[in-house]
């Protein structure tokens, strides 16, 4: 018997829950319902070493070589297998483990088969940068045979989405409050989708989108795939699952409630003015790429203009900025142009790089669920990450009330404040060093 993943219910139990199946048991203890797993894992799953053993066709295993995609991950071993026989999946595992490519192998799998002038494939995402980072994912694979996919999402023009959706796009990549507005006004139509992903699931949730979720999955056809991957599995999401699954396959890999094994955790206990020169000392001793969490934009964009009259090279992101200026932050801190991207939680789940050496909770989140997806832009993709925690008067208290909830011990570590002098940069005081790179569309005050 393996215990797959454990529910914790605030209310009832939900209906697809209630529903019986053959392969799991349930068991209710207190507040708490217990999933258990009595279908054992084929063996066949155990042994995949790569997705050359997978039943893909040779055009398909060609450009996952190129693109160096050798070794599955866990979750794209127990995923794809059921996808491919056009099961529906519902899937949980950590961020970074590698989900975006456990759906998009079996969507470009059913393109290949039959060429169509329909949308066949629809991905709801919650944010831009997840739909772009998707899209890009998917370029990578398509290959000559198949079509662009639509993008549609919010904060761009749309007139070039609407050519993209009319010149017969196969796959469509949205989020839902600009897909509904497609829907609303008749530009697209979603009557021949044959597999819908609902990618990032809580996320949506959790951002409002339910309502334009259900009307969008009443247009749909009945008999579709439905692939659901989610980093959470709260009651909102169960009633989700119940309406738009049939039967699913449910996959749960590790603890979706503690960091990656390869993210160090660690903070420190200050003053509150004493976080603006740790923060300082922390990114003198870091050669790599620093993701910085802080609560407001307002509190984003302000650490993000001190920081760069200090000398370091630092862009913003958060939920006011234009498409063109996110777009504009996130391709220069992945390129290497910015040493820093200072971000509200809209990074939190929407950008993947895999270089990013060290993330820095500048301002705790709200949620203790925030905080596994905060420090999951670390340790990716096999690599080691460091993710620190700056907590000052209550938020003590807060960190306190995250480690009893994620059931983790985060080490305290002491300032050295004998080398903090010795640390600080000489700074040339020029206009360039003062200002922040200016992004499209940008004019600062």
């Amino acid at each position: 018997m393996i215990l797959l993943d454990q529910i914790h219910l605030r209310f009832s139990c939900p209906p697809f829950i209630q529903r019986k199946s053959k392969n799991l048991k349930y068991e209710r203890r207190g507040n708490s319902l217990y999933v258990y797993d009595i279908k054992p894992l084929q063996k066949e799953q155990l042994r995949m070493t790569s997705f050359t053993e997978l039943p893909l066709s040779s055009a398909l295993q060609q450009r996952l070589a190129n693109a160096q995609f050798i070794t599955p991950t866990p979750i794209q071993v127990q995923a794809i297998p059921c996808a491919l026989e056009g099961k529906d999946v519902l899937a949980t595992a950590q961020t970074g483990t590698g989900k975006t490519l456990a759906f998009l192998i079996p969507v470009i799998e059913m393109l290949q088969r039959e060429p169509s002038q329909k949308v066949r494939v629809l991905v709801l995402l919650p944010t831009r940068e997840l739909a772009i980072q998707v899209n890009e994912e998917y370029e990578k694979l398509r290959g000559r045979e198949l079509s662009r996919a639509a993008l549609v999402i919010g904060g761009v023009s749309e007139k070039a989405q609407i050519q993209s959706v009319r010149s017969g796009a196969n796959l469509v990549i949205a989020t839902p409050g600009r897909l509904q507005d497609f829907i609303t006004r008749r530009l697209i139509d979603l009557r021949g989708v044959e597999i819908l992903v609902l990618d990032e699931a809580d996320r949506m949730l959790d951002m409002g989108f339910l309502p334009a979720i259900r009307r969008i999955l009443a247009i749909l056809p009945q008999g579709r795939q439905t692939l659901c991957f989610s980093a959470t599995l709260e009651q909102s999401v169960a009633g989700l699952v119940h309406d738009a699954m049939r039967d699913p396959v449910r996959v749960a890999l590790g603890s979706v409630l503690k960091p990656v094994e390869s993210v160090r955790l660690q903070a420190f206990e200050l003053r509150p003015a004493e976080k603006p020169d740790v923060l300082r000392q922390l990114l003198y001793a870091e050669k790599g790429q620093t993701l910085i969490f802080a609560r407001t934009k307002r509190g984003t964009e302000r650490l993000a203009k001190e920081l760069v009259r200090e000398g370091f090279s630092a862009a913003m992101i958060h939920g006011d900025r234009s498409q063109s200026q996110r777009n504009g932050a996130l391709s220069g801190f992945q390129d290497g142009k910015f040493q820093i991207l200072v971000a509200t939680d809209v990074a939190a789940r929407g950008l993947h790089v895999d270089d990013v050496a060290h993330v820095i909770n500048y301002d705790l989140p709200k949620m203790a669920e925030d905080f596994i997806h905060r420090v999951g832009r670390t340790g990716r993709a096999g690599s080691q990450g460091l993710a620190t925690s700056l907590v000052a008067g209550g938020e003590v208290i807060e960190l306190r009330h995250i480690e009893r909830a994620l059931k983790l011990k985060i080490e305290r570590k002491q300032v050295d404040w004998t080398n903090a002098e010795r640390s600080q940069r000489v700074v040339q005081n020029t206009l360039a060093s003062r200002t922040l790179t200016r992004l499209p569309g940008e004019v600062f005050a």
